[in-house]
């Protein structure tokens, strides 16, 4: 059976690899190893699709080691005992474990020692963040390298050579494609050539000739064979965080375009909880007493959305993502509870004042419980001087704003008023 056209095209030396020029451009790191012989275990981290597999390829082919490719979830321990092995026949055996992330303990501590050895190089492939994701125990004994998705450039040039590779590509075929369809196929793949390979040999092998001959890929036909494109969002992995984080950081930038992009990568994806979840935290986090009408209303989005289900939800979901992006911006909620958390983590605590302890129970009064308490709704402006924070922290001060809305200055006028009044 023939394998994919994606598998076919690998590159067998490192001149052949596909942008990644931070790592294997003239001078860097990956191609100076090569380059020295000077191989060490190193881990590829990034998309699906970016040519972690054909980096370690192709390091392999220049430097004419032996290499293995196996999977840390399907494959066994004695797979890896078979590898090296192997190692041990050839002098040094490059071992690509695709899926690094999902080693287990077992298969992790057999391989430690034989790649402290130098015998084994191995070539992690992941697409989550290593360090979140793989034993330090790996992580020590290997450099991390992040590969990065392709350009549209770059994808368009990897076409070009498949359609003309007769050996291993498309170039046995007369294929008639036009620039725009090729950067078609490039844009929709955002940056993962081996849907874009993969798409584009669909396309050549299950499109008819012509009465020329030809194999007219047309635009239509090429949006047939990736309509199942791959969004750039895996719930699982890095780049899920990533773009939660670039939606609070869009919207507390008041970047509503943006902002409005990062929810529609989450709603395509169909991340309804996880958006509702992250714009109600927006709202409190970063809105909030700059704009508490919209922080309410965003609440009452979420309740619609979370009713109506997607793809109604995304109606709701968009009105509070463009009001709380273009809304006067408060972070007094967070910062001043997290200051007196600190405070508290420090160690920074007192006892309650027996003015304010509870006094509900037969010989509380015995005890000075709540007995010295006044009812602040009894004096007149519902205010009256007494002590809350406990006996050491009494001049603390937790409530830390920048007011950025008519509200939060009008909290920020009863507080210094409250405060006049302590010290007088």
């Amino acid at each position: 059976m023939q394998q994919p056209l994606a598998y076919r095209m690998r590159p067998q030396d490192i001149d052949q690899v596909l942008g990644q020029e931070h790592l294997v451009g003239p001078g860097r790191i990956i191609r100076r190893m090569v380059q020295a012989n000077r191989l060490t275990s190193m881990i590829l981290y990034g998309p699906p699709g970016t040519g972690k597999t054909s980096i370690a390829t192709a390091i392999a082919g220049t430097t004419h080691y032996a290499f293995r490719q196996l999977n840390a979830a399907t494959d066994s321990k004695k797979d890896l005992e078979i590898a090296v092995e192997e190692a041990k026949m050839s002098g040094t055996l490059i071992l690509l474990l695709d899926e690094i992330h999902r080693l287990n303990k077992v298969k992790q501590d057999f391989l430690l020692p034989h790649l402290e050895s130098g015998r084994l190089i191995l070539i992690g492939a992941t697409t989550e963040n290593p360090y979140i994701s793989i034993n330090p125990a790996i992580r020590s004994r290997a450099q991390i390298f992040e590969v990065k998705p392709l350009s549209s450039e770059e994808i368009v040039l990897g076409l070009q050579r498949a359609l003309t590779d007769e050996k291993n590509g498309l170039g046995k075929y007369n294929v008639s494609i036009s620039s725009d369809v090729l950067q078609h196929f490039a844009h929709v793949t955002q940056g993962d050539i081996r849907s874009a390979l993969n798409a584009l040999e669909l396309a050549v092998l299950s499109t008819p000739q012509n009465d020329q001959g030809q194999i007219v890929i047309s635009q239509a036909i090429a949006e047939e064979c990736l309509q199942h494109k791959r969004l750039t969002h895996d719930r699982d992995g890095d780049a899920h965080y990533d773009v939660i984080s670039a939606l609070q950081k869009s919207i507390r930038g008041s970047d509503v375009n943006a902002a409005l992009y990062y929810l529609a990568i989450l709603l395509e994806a169909g991340e309804l909880v996880i958006a509702c979840r992250r714009l109600l935290v927006i709202a409190y986090e970063d809105i909030g007493l700059g704009n508490p009408q919209a922080t309410e209303r965003t609440v009452a989005a979420i309740n619609a959305a979370e009713k109506l289900g997607l793809p109604e939800a995304r109606i709701p979901l968009s009105f509070a993502t463009i009001e709380l992006s273009l809304s006067p911006k408060s972070n007094t909620a967070i910062t001043s509870i997290d200051a007196a958390m600190v405070a508290i983590h420090a160690g920074q605590t007192g006892s309650v004042p027996d003015h304010l302890r509870d006094s509900h129970y037969q010989g509380a009064s015995k005890l000075g419980r709540g007995t010295d308490y006044k009812y602040p709704h009894a004096y007149p402006g519902h205010y009256v001087v007494q002590d809350y924070l406990p006996q050491n922290l009494l001049n603390k001060e937790f409530f830390q704003t920048d007011p950025n809305s008519s509200y939060e200055e009008k909290l920020v006028q009863i507080y210094q008023n409250i405060q006049a009044k302590k010290s007088q």
